[in-house]
């Protein structure tokens, strides 16, 4: 067997039971959905009026301005799990056990990353089915859905990577839990929920500028069928670096651990 086999058999048993830990403790996986739906009902029945009126239109303007920033944290909220679990896992010992074990290292964060991409994804799904349900109306073609579900899928693997390595920095599992809570809220700070036009000077700056805007901006014209113009590129070179610094990160930090 090549070494690059032996890392994809490894890598996809480590996948499958990261897999089965989802299934067998659905919560985690819930409450990922669950606050970005809440929050989606919390800003469309108690601000959508007054805010879609703020952008020439109604509620339902402002349900199609919202669902996509709500679709990205939701993406960004799923990446906490991550980090609890690679925490769980180098403080309760089972990572001692694979140290004895015949695997490839990189398979342990790779199972991680991959499974995590996969639950984030299929939670994402009742997001989208409670903002068509409020009144969220799509005018993209089969092509951008396509395009929209692989920007997701982008997003999320290069957050998961980040998270692994705020995971394999903590000491506690409670630690784990509260450092990507950055990650997670940043969105507000972006054109998530009002357009960044709308914000004072320096809050502005801040907002066109860091990664989840032009994320946003991108989900929400291919959403719409909207231009996008240069936020698609930005978005993606964000992602590969996002990506490339958290896998670093990881493997450094993981190398590191495993050798003491």
């Amino acid at each position: 067997m090549s070494t690059l086999t032996h890392a994809v058999h490894d890598s996809t048993t480590m996948l499958r039971r990261n897999l089965k830990h989802a299934i067998r403790y659905p919560s985690v996986g819930l409450g990922s959905a669950m606050m970005p739906i809440l929050m989606l009902l919390l800003f469309v029945y108690a601000f959508g009026d007054s805010i879609g009126a703020g952008m020439g239109g109604g509620r339902g303007t402002y349900v199609n301005y919202l669902t996509p920033g709500i679709i990205i944290m939701g993406v960004a909220a799923g990446s906490m799990s991550t980090s609890i679990a690679v925490c769980s896992d180098m403080t309760e010992g089972i990572i001692n056990r694979f140290r004895t074990m015949d695997i490839t290292r990189s398979s342990f964060m790779t199972g991680h990353v991959i499974g995590s991409v996969v639950q984030t994804m299929v939670c994402m799904v009742p997001v989208v089915g409670v903002a068509l349900a409020v009144g969220f109306r799509s005018g993209a073609t089969p092509l951008e859905w396509l395009a929209a579900a692989g920007l997701l899928t982008a997003i999320a693997f290069a957050v998961t990577w980040l998270s692994v390595a705020l995971g394999l920095i903590s000491k506690t599992v409670e630690s784990a839990s509260n450092k990507p809570l950055l990650i997670q809220f940043l969105p507000f700070l972006g054109s998530a929920f009002v357009p960044a036009d709308s914000m004072s000077p320096g809050l502005r700056w801040f907002a066109e500028y860091q990664p989840f805007t032009p994320m946003t901006e991108t989900l929400r014209g291919l959403l719409s069928g909207s231009e996008i113009g240069d936020n698609g590129w930005i978005s993606l070179a964000w992602c590969v670096g996002i990506a490339l610094t958290g896998y670093v990160w990881s493997r450094s930090l993981f190398n590191g651990t495993t050798k003491r």
